[in-house]
């Protein structure tokens, strides 16, 4: 495990992902003005951002309301520890088989590629170990031997049957989280949602997860900062470009090391778990962010990259089309992957 001086308590928590990202309206547009709304689903801040004209205030206000209710209906749905949900009926089925939404399976036959794609590098089944961990940035847990090796046992992505909208779990104790790709495919689901009620630029961001629609009035990108890791709130190191444009992608999401941690004897323990050891990923990355125009793609992606590190991370990205990365090493260096790929939008 790696040293490191400190884990400084943030001034604004976001799990899972962790992405600090700030856009620059057009604030200059005659014609069209952001309005926003802010909820916390997901475990995590949410921010909806439509552009509308002033007289349109009441109609853009009422399609955000709207967005929140479907945000709203994918965290009953999705939420591993609500006992309606179809990941709390999957994982108190006894080994039996559910039959969930057409929304839950098609997430769920997304994160099961991911987990055969890469090996079990993300697991989707990592539940039982996560629920071992409490990464209170000034008391954290970390479990004993005993206790890890236990919930390990239960960790393996192929005891997962997913047939039609019928899934169940092998090994009865085992249980799943699909944290590592959810926000990113209810990301994916909002844009698709703002595009069926014909609006023509929208911001989703969900927690660090973030998704764009259109441009904004003035066909500019929307810019976006990446945090600094252990840095301030507000600190950031490097801005990207996000729009429906060709020359750029739509989405991002960052996952980092630097936020759901704590520090015991100078050793840092974060919150993206190796499905082998159910440890702190060793990793020579302080973030991992991912572009591409799949939300869903980056979120899984953004929280592999982080654990293969930056050289295997870097070499992997550059072999595939449509997808960049900026990776920030523990010594604050920058990788960044469009500078040496011809094919970047």
């Amino acid at each position: 495990m790696r040293k490191v001086s400190r884990c400084k308590l943030l001034k604004y928590l976001m799990p899972a992902c962790l992405f600090g990202a700030f856009f620059l309206s057009a604030c200059g547009s005659s014609e069209k003005i952001p309005y926003a709304k802010t909820g916390f689903y997901f475990d995590t801040v949410v921010t909806l951002t439509v552009y509308d004209t002033a007289k349109n205030a009441d109609a853009a206000n009422a399609l955000l309301d709207e967005a929140m209710e479907e945000c709203r209906r994918y965290d009953e749905l999705f939420a591993p520890d609500l006992e309606s949900s179809d990941i709390y009926r999957i994982n108190h089925a006894g080994g039996e088989s559910v039959h969930v939404s057409d929304e839950t399976a098609t997430m769920l036959y997304s994160a099961l590629a991911y987990c055969r794609s890469f090996s079990g590098l993300a697991d989707i089944t990592i539940k039982p170990v996560k629920d071992l961990w409490d990464f209170t940035p000034q008391g954290g847990t970390i479990p004993s031997e005993n206790s890890l090796s236990s919930a390990l046992s239960h960790v393996n992505y192929q005891n997962v049957d997913l047939t039609g909208n019928k899934v169940s779990i092998a090994d009865p104790y085992a249980s799943i989280d699909p944290g590592f790709i959810a926000k990113g495919y209810i990301a994916d689901q909002l844009k698709a949602f703002f595009i069926s009620k014909n609006c023509p630029a929208a911001i989703i961001n969900l927690g660090g997860n973030v998704q764009t629609l259109g441009t904004k009035p003035d066909q500019s990108d929307y810019s976006v900062g990446i945090r600094k890791p252990f840095g301030d709130a507000d600190e950031y190191l490097t801005t990207i470009s996000l729009s429906d444009a060709d020359t750029t992608y739509s989405s991002a999401a960052t996952s980092g090391i630097y936020e759901r941690c704590f520090t015991v004897s100078d050793t840092l323990y974060h919150h993206i778990l190796n499905p082998s050891t159910g440890m702190p990923a060793e990793t020579d990355l302080y973030s991992a962010t991912i572009l591409t125009d799949s939300s869903m793609d980056a979120d899984a992606l953004s929280t592999i990259c982080l654990m293969m590190g930056s050289e295997a991370a870097a070499d992997y990205i550059r072999s595939v089309d449509g997808v960049d990365a900026i990776l920030i090493t523990d010594k604050y260096e920058i990788i960044d992957t469009r500078s040496s790929k011809s094919n970047t939008p």
